[in-house]
């Protein structure tokens, strides 16, 4: 990475989060993690294992329609290795999101069998679905339930209340605000977040970002940043450099023929997040999760 971030970004709505989530437990039993499928660990809050310990758990790695299939198989393969129940899913055009019932059906088949054994096979079930900032979660909950029972925009921070919202079989989702982790452990992970949006823009100078978003590009998807961009790796010593010679090759200038790297900055992040550029994971488990 180009420069170094010092994130310590924990608004008071997620402290009030953490503790209702907490308060609610008690009632949930399961809890359904929606992460990213660019950055399908980056995008996990290791405190949510703590609070929710000995819950049955399933981990959905949404927005796959923007994700490098293949990364995505080995990241499922990743978590399934170690014990989780994972599901595919791009909840904008509800690609995958059938199996979030059945898999949540097997993962409390246990809990199930003994309620049919009382007697009480009608008793409605909860599951918590919590993710970070901006994973999709909304969309995907609001695909489950057939209707808008969510409110989604692509920015984060948009739930700020725990809401409970009953499907039409046994099973009612807890929908929980976005809830980041307190203390961002690294300048790597701190930038996976920023790139995708699951942190605010504003807290960190956009250029910064981009020249660091453009070198990762240029590693993990060459070719889509070539076409759209002229630009390769090679071009240039640094990422601020590759993404003025980028603003140039697009047209995007200045006075005196400089590239315009606000602008430059401001569409390549556009550009990455809705996928123009391509499908591409900006992360692999081999060599960030062992």
């Amino acid at each position: 990475m180009e420069h170094t971030l010092n994130i310590n970004w924990y608004p008071g709505h997620m402290a009030r989060t953490k503790r209702e989530i907490i308060e609610k437990l008690s009632s949930v039993d399961a809890v359904a993690e929606i992460v990213d499928a660019r950055i399908p660990g980056a995008s996990r809050n290791a405190m949510i294992d703590e609070i929710v310990k000995g819950k049955p758990r399933l981990l959905v790695l949404n927005r796959v329609d923007l994700a490098d299939p293949n990364a995505t198989a080995a990241w499922k393969s990743y978590y399934e290795a170690r014990g989780y129940t994972v599901i595919t899913t791009d909840a904008k055009s509800g690609s995958g999101t059938n199996r979030f019932l059945p898999a949540i059906r097997a993962i409390l088949k246990d809990k199930l069998a003994r309620l049919e054994e009382k007697g009480q096979t009608g008793r409605r079930l909860t599951v918590m679905v919590y993710g970070i900032p901006n994973v999709g979660k909304s969309s995907f909950i609001n695909r489950i339930a057939g209707r808008k029972a969510a409110k989604t925009e692509d920015r984060p921070g948009v739930t700020r209340n725990l809401s409970l919202i009953a499907l039409d079989t046994n099973i009612s989702m807890l929908d929980t605000p976005g809830m980041l982790m307190p203390k961002i452990e690294s300048d790597h992970q701190g930038f996976l977040l920023a790139f995708t949006g699951a942190l605010k823009d504003d807290i960190m100078d956009i250029e910064t970002l981009s020249a660091n978003l453009i070198m990762v590009l240029a590693d993990r998807m060459p070719e889509g940043l070539k076409a759209r961009y002229k630009v390769s790796k090679g071009d240039a010593e640094n990422g601020y450099e590759l993404l003025e010679l980028a603003a140039r090759k697009r047209g995007f200038l200045i006075s005196g023929g400089e590239g315009d790297t606000e602008r430059a900055a401001k569409i390549l992040l556009d550009e990455f997040r809705s996928g123009k550029l391509g499908r591409v994971t900006l992360e692999m488990p081999e060599a960030s999760h062992e």
